[in-house]
This record gives C-alpha cells, structure tokens and sequence, in this order.
C-alpha cells in the first residue's frame, strides 16, 4: 500500500512550500488508494511550540488535506497505528536504534568539544579540504567511552561512515537517477550530546517504522539523502522511493521568502484567499495538468496527478496569478455560500449589515465582478453598513458651500416622497434631475452634497450602484447627520 507523509517542524507558520509538499504528497496518497501520514517533526526544543502546532495543523485542515493518520488537527491526538506521531514523544525509539549502532560498531561516542570542532573545520578551510570532522575518539572501545559518560563527560552519538569509498544511487520521483560518492561526508551526528536526534536520523527511523513508502519533499533535502541511504543500509531498513520537489521563486528568481510579501497560508488566509484557489494554485508551482488544465478542482487533482508530471525546474510563485485565480473561484461560488464566507471578514471589520438574503443576493450581484479576494469586499460594502456613517473631514469643503444644505435638504424631501423601501437606480436618477431642476444646482454643487449625504465623502463608488443598496430611511437618517453638522 502506497503511504506518505507530511512531517512539519512547529516552529512557525505553515509556508506555502511546505503547503505544496503537504499537498503533493495527500494527493498521491489520494490516487493510489493510499494512506496520508501526518507526522510532528518537534525535536527543536528551543522554537517548537504547541501553538504553531494548532495553526500549522488548522492551515491544512482548512486547505482540505485531511491525514488518514498522525495527529489530529482539532484535538492534537494521536491517530493510527504507528505512534506516537511526535517525534518529542519517540526519543526511547530513537535511543534504542542508537544503541544498535554502538553495540554494531557502526556508531561512537564523540566527545570533542565545539571549541575542537570549530578548529578543526577552520584548518580544512584553510587547507582546501572538505569541512569533515576526524574524531580521535572513532575507534575508542565502547566500554571505555561508557566509563568516560559514566564520568559525566558529554558526548555525541556519531555515524561511522565506512572508509572504503563507493557510490550511493537512487532513482528520484523528479530528477531520475541521482549518485553520491560516499566520501561526500564525513561521520555525522545522530544524538546530540542530551540526547535529542538530529534531523537525519529520525527521520529515516520514523519513515521505516511508519512504514512510508514515498517520500515527496522539498528540493534543499537532497542533500540529507546520503546520510539517510548510509542510515537504511545501517539498520537493514528498506528505502522508500524519494522525490525532490522544484524550488518555488518569487518574481524576482530568487527564493520566496518575506521580502516578496506574504508566504505563509495563515497570511493568505487572513487576506481573503480561497483554500480552493491557493490549492489550485501551489499544485501548478513545478506540476501541470495532463489536460493543459489552469482550473481544477480538488477531485480533480487526484485524478490527474502523477510524479511523471512533476518538474525539477524552479517554480515563480506569480501573486498576479493566484489573485486571478482567487477571483474566479469567488466568482463561481453561490451567492449563499459566498456570503457565509465573507461574514467573517465584514464582522472583523466591524460592519453591520443587512441579514435579509435577497439583499445579500442582489448586493453580490452588484459587487461580484469587482472583488478578486474576500477581503476586497469589505470598502465595497462600508457605505452600506448600517451604523458605520461618518462624516469625513473632506467633506468639510463641501459642508461650507452656500447650495449644500439646500440641495442636501430637497434631496431628503424627495427621498421623503418616495414609497419604496429601497429605492431604484431609476428611481433614483429622477429624484437626482428633480433636486438639481429645483435647485438649479448642477456639476460638483450638485452631485457632491448629494453624495456627502450618502457616503460622508465627496468622494467615492458610483451613487447610482450604491443607493439602491440602502433602504430609504438609513439615506434620510444620514442626510440629517450631514445637515447638522452645516
């Protein structure tokens, strides 16, 4: 049975990276009738916490990549057969198998100190040589160094890298087939000095014992996969297939990060972006359709996707993209459901607004075409919100003119005369003639005192739009409040 995993470090947020590796390997999972294992890669003590843990986790389920295994998102409980799923709550395992290595020969205890380590990488720099550690303590008998723990010196667990040289070689998802000599490394860490594994080394007994069989992840891990061939090999451990994802840009061709704007899923989230379209959107980043697709839908996505159409080439995270395909996912969503998701925003914002579903319906309708994320709709609907009425200090200007208080007073009356709830676009360009015929207003004498009565602000969307949107009493409620302040 096909299993993978997604293994996220809770020391930040979810990347949309780490979204697209969670996502490629849910889907290939999906496919193939699989299982999707989602896995809590904690040992970073000092940055790991349990509330990067609850959003990372709330990130994915919200996405829709639901695990069929590994920690649950709501309760943080462990689900399957192959726990614990956090690596904090394995440190016994990860023991036991060190200790295997040790009594095999295959591992020592190291007890150079950083100050040795340091001096030593800096003399190979300076003679050309690789950063490699040589450790007088490789051949020290193991009853020796247990004499010296039992002492209280501190020493680290290091992997004994066979001295004959030879090629590793595997066949990568992506990339086809990759080869490392194996004097590419020298021997390395697999427990630190407390006890707490090192990345490589929990990592390959985690996915043996969890029994995962593919292993799709980002691009800058190649260069752990020699360490963990050597580990596979050491422990007698099979080695699941490997892909390495492509690099994801920004527009600049240099690695997404901060300076490009947003990269994390909380941020997207928190700005309006459907979990359909990012998903739509990160599959494309080094993957494509065999359908020449652009749009799909989740079910989709697991029809159609294969490693065969997985790229290698680097990927330009577009944000003009995505915000396009934002928009047409908002766009085709019902206007029920499209509301129920813009209420959050409007509440945040603090706006009240009318809970009468035709109203809701005839207001998308207007404002739809306009707004490519959740949170574009909030200036939209402001000046329909039923007591968020100001009067804007740029309107004072206006306020001062002889004509204003006439105009906005023979704007009220006409609404007054009006026996519609709301009134119409046509109706409301006559009453617009009407006032301007009896006042002998027009241009900006007219239309900006009408429109401060409105929107507090001389300034703004389309009147013409926008009153048919506001029931009649709230127009002559605002008028008042613009008229006292004249």
């Amino acid at each position: 049975m096909v299993r993978t995993r997604f293994a996220p470090s809770p020391t930040g947020y979810l990347h949309v990276g780490g979204a697209r590796t969670a996502l490629y390997s849910y889907l290939y999972a999906r496919k193939h009738n699989g299982k999707f294992v989602l896995r809590v890669e904690d040992t970073d003590e000092e940055r790991s916490s349990e509330e990067f843990l609850r959003l990372q986790l709330s990130d994915l389920k919200w996405l829709g990549y639901i695990s069929d295994e590994g920690v649950e998102a709501d309760t943080l409980k462990d689900i399957g057969p192959y726990g614990p799923y956090r690596q904090s709550e394995r440190l016994s395992i990860y023991r036991e198998h060190a200790d295997k290595l040790l009594k095999e020969g295959r591992a020592y205890y190291c007890f150079l100190t950083d100050v040795e380590i340091d001096l030593q990488r800096k003399e190979a720099q300076r003679m050309g040589r690789p950063p490699q550690v040589s450790s007088p303590y490789r051949e020290l008998p193991l009853k020796e160094a247990e004499k010296k723990l039992s002492n209280g010196e501190k020493a680290v667990v290091r992997f004994k890298v066979p001295d004959l040289t030879r090629e590793f070689s595997f066949v990568d998802l992506v990339r086809g087939e990759v080869k490392f000599p194996s004097d590419m490394v020298g021997d390395f860490v697999c427990l630190r000095s407390g006890g707490m594994p090192v990345y490589n080394f929990c990592c390959v007994i985690d996915d043996a014992l969890m029994k995962i069989t593919h292993v799709l992840r980002a691009e800058e891990h190649l260069s752990n996969t020699l360490r963990q061939m050597m580990l596979y090999e050491a422990f007698g451990y099979e080695l699941p297939q490997f892909g390495h994802l492509s690099i994801i840009l920004g527009s600049d061709r240099q690695k997404l990060s901060k300076r490009h704007g947003a990269t994390s899923v909380k941020e997207y989230r928190e700005n309006g972006y459907l979990p359909e379209a990012i998903t739509n959107f990160i599959a494309l980043l080094g993957w494509s359709s065999p359908n020449a697709q652009e749009i799909l839908s989740q079910k989709e996505l697991v029809e159609q996707f294969s490693t065969e159409r997985l790229n290698s080439a680097a990927a330009v995270f577009d944000e003009a993209k995505l915000k396009w395909m934002n928009a047409q996912y908002l766009r085709a969503l019902p206007h029920q459901e499209l509301w129920a998701r813009l209420e959050p925003f409007f509440a945040r914002a603090g706006l009240k607004l009318p809970q009468d579903p035709a109203w809701q319906d005839r207001s998308l309708s207007v404002y739809k075409t306009s707004i490519e994320t959740l949170v574009d709709a909030i200036e939209h609907y402001r000046p329909l919100s039923q007591d968020a009425f100001i009067v804007y200090e740029e309107a004072n200007e206006v306020l001062k003119w002889p004509t204003t208080k006439i105009v906005i007073e023979e704007w009220k009356r006409q609404l007054a005369s009006q026996s519609d709830q709301y009134i119409s676009e046509a109706q409301f360009l006559t009453v617009q003639d009407t006032v301007k015929n009896i006042c002998k207003a027009k241009g900006k004498e007219l239309f900006m005192p009408i429109r401060v009565a409105i929107v507090g602000k001389p300034h703004g969307a389309e009147l013409k739009i926008l009153v048919p949107l506001i029931e009649k009493k709230t127009l002559i409620e605002r008028a008042d409040i613009v008229l006292s302040k004249i």
